[in-house]
């Protein structure tokens, strides 16, 4: 794989800099130029990396952010982030990350964000999230949760955005287990299977002020009558 051609494309994000990087040609001088690039430096946003590429990443140990949406990297690659515990931001929206690809991520106990958007993530894959308790924002919205999984991750109390959309098996049951995170001020459970009757269980989530349902059989009214009941803070909501 070391002489496949490739075009890639490499933001690099330095202090209020961003630098980009342009390599026709062989992989291992578009690592070079970037490792070079990014050398004492803490904050990578961006890259179109493969596998191959993420090894240069291990020696970076200062980084913060890195956005692995859409890119060719696989399960096997996320190996090489596990020794990477400064990171705070990760996002891995990509559809070929699964739950093997998360056994990884269990060192990166400082993690504050992390997007499994389209990643295929199964109640399993769940189970390795229960550890990072510094979580403030976290998507999963594969289609493979079911209220099982939700149960690895309702002790996760830094949470603040919960974005658990297209999961088309959770049911008012994942209501009732994540009504201990009162700290959420965002939830997005679209696409599911709760219904009004399952509202009452987010009473106690009084920093609530976005809630997202749609494609639920749940309406407007629905939800104008829990926040009467007791959610002030509630100013955005579908369906509205």
């Amino acid at each position: 794989m070391e002489h496949c051609s490739s075009v890639v494309l490499e933001c690099w994000r330095i202090g209020s800099r961003v630098l980009k990087y342009w390599k026709h040609g062989v992989l291992g001088s578009t690592v070079s130029v970037a490792k070079r690039a990014v050398a004492g430096e803490h904050c990578l946003i961006k890259l179109c990396l493969y596998d191959i590429m993420l090894k240069q990443t291990a020696s970076l140990c200062k980084l913060e952010s890195i956005n692995l949406s859409f890119t060719v990297v696989s399960d096997g690659g996320l190996r090489e982030l596990s020794g990477l515990t400064s990171l705070k931001s990760l996002n891995l929206d990509a559809r070929q990350i699964t739950d093997a690809g998360l056994a990884a991520l269990t060192s990166l106990t400082g993690l504050t964000h992390l997007d499994l958007f389209g990643a295929r993530i199964t109640d399993s894959g769940t189970s390795h999230l229960r550890n990072l308790r510094n979580l403030r924002s976290l998507e999963i919205c594969g289609g493979g949760l079911t209220d099982a999984g939700v149960k690895n991750i309702k002790d996760l109390s830094s949470l603040s955005l919960l974005n658990l959309s297209q999961n088309c098996n959770l049911t008012d049951k994942t209501l009732e287990m994540i009504s201990g995170l009162t700290g959420l001020i965002s939830l997005n459970v679209s696409n599911s299977r709760v219904t009004s009757a399952g509202l009452r269980h987010l009473k106690p989530l009084k920093n609530l002020r976005s809630l997202t349902l749609e494609a639920c059989k749940v309406t407007a009214n629905d939800i104008r009558r829990l926040q009467s009941a007791g959610l002030p803070n509630l100013v955005n909501f579908r369906p509205e």
